[in-house]
């Protein structure tokens, strides 16, 4: 399983860097190969200064090695060996009305001391974070999020929908860091669901990834903004920032795994801002997003 997940992500980064890179129409990716001196190592790929594209990066990684303390702290047990690898991206857009968006897909393996697999899972996700709220946008990248999740469990769609709403939550701000999508970890083999299953359901919604998101950068890259909207996409990167320095577990895995610094924090936009009790005007598109982060809504019903 683990040979098979990472020739998929190997593939899936080129198609999705290929998408981006179209869109864009200026810049390509730079690639950058590294190794992890415990054990295993990626290929770390990062677009910058685009037309479209202010900064985004399409990383794959597959590490091993012994399970660092920490993480043994976490998972409650003793010392073992373990093998991750995945693919993780975030794309942040120069004009303010086109989202940022994040999107990750991972799988991981423990092995006892005899190297026999003692737990295996897969995880992932994808999300919205918009600037300007466009709720047609809203609807849609929900939309193939659930077309994706209905072809393999009826439940899937509303399960996930909420665990993402409640992951991506600032709780220090009392809000959501955007309009959510798909959040699913620890899945685990089931009598319902073997592996296989799982690897079906996790590819799924990682080829539905481009569906989702190119439709609205189309749609809206090249609309006009103002500096004051540039301010506000600035400040409100600031909030993403905090979320993922401060709740973000793969950033964390990553620092603790002894991951590759550029690649953990990639993730990062190279230009924010932190207003001081920055308000938005009652009744601007402005207040009008932070009405829906301060309460998940449902897009689809």
């Amino acid at each position: 399983m683990k040979e098979k997940f990472y020739q998929y992500i190997q593939t899936l980064q080129d198609q999705i860097c290929k998408g981006l890179e179209d869109i864009d129409g200026i810049v390509k990716f730079r690639e950058d190969i590294w190794t992890r001196p415990e054990g295993g190592g990626g290929r770390t790929r990062v677009i910058e200064n685009g037309q479209v594209f202010e900064k985004g990066g399409v990383n794959i990684s597959a590490v091993h090695g012994k399970l660092p303390d920490t993480m043994q702290k976490m998972f409650g047990v003793g010392e073992a060996d373990f093998f991750a690898c995945g693919l993780s991206l975030v794309i942040h857009p120069k004009n303010p009305m086109v989202p940022t968006v994040h999107a990750n897909w991972r799988y991981f393996e423990m092995y006892d001391e005899h190297k026999n697999i003692i737990n295996q899972w897969f995880g992932g996700g994808q999300d919205l974070t918009p600037y300007y709220l466009f709720e047609e946008d809203a609807i849609h990248f929900h939309q193939t999020c659930k077309t994706a999740c209905d072809k393999h469990h009826p439940d899937f769609y509303p399960k996930y929908k909420k665990q993402c709403d409640n992951y991506f939550w600032n709780a220090h701000r009392n809000e959501a860091r955007g309009i959510g999508g798909l959040f699913f970890d620890y899945c685990k083999e089931t009598d319902g669901m073997t592996m296989q299953n799982w690897y079906d359901f996790v590819t799924e919604v990682g080829n539905s990834f481009l569906e989702a998101y190119l439709p609205i950068v189309e749609k809206r890259k090249d609309l006009s903004y103002t500096e004051a909207q540039r301010n506000w996409q600035e400040i409100r990167r600031g909030r993403y920032v905090e979320f993922n320095l401060v709740h973000d577990k793969g950033t964390l895995f990553g620092l603790k795994t002894n991951g590759r610094i550029e690649s953990i924090l990639m993730s990062l936009p190279p230009h924010v801002q932190w207003v001081y009790n920055h308000q938005p005007k009652p009744g601007s598109e402005e207040e009008k997003l932070l009405k829906v982060l301060s309460n998940p809504k449902d897009w689809l019903s």
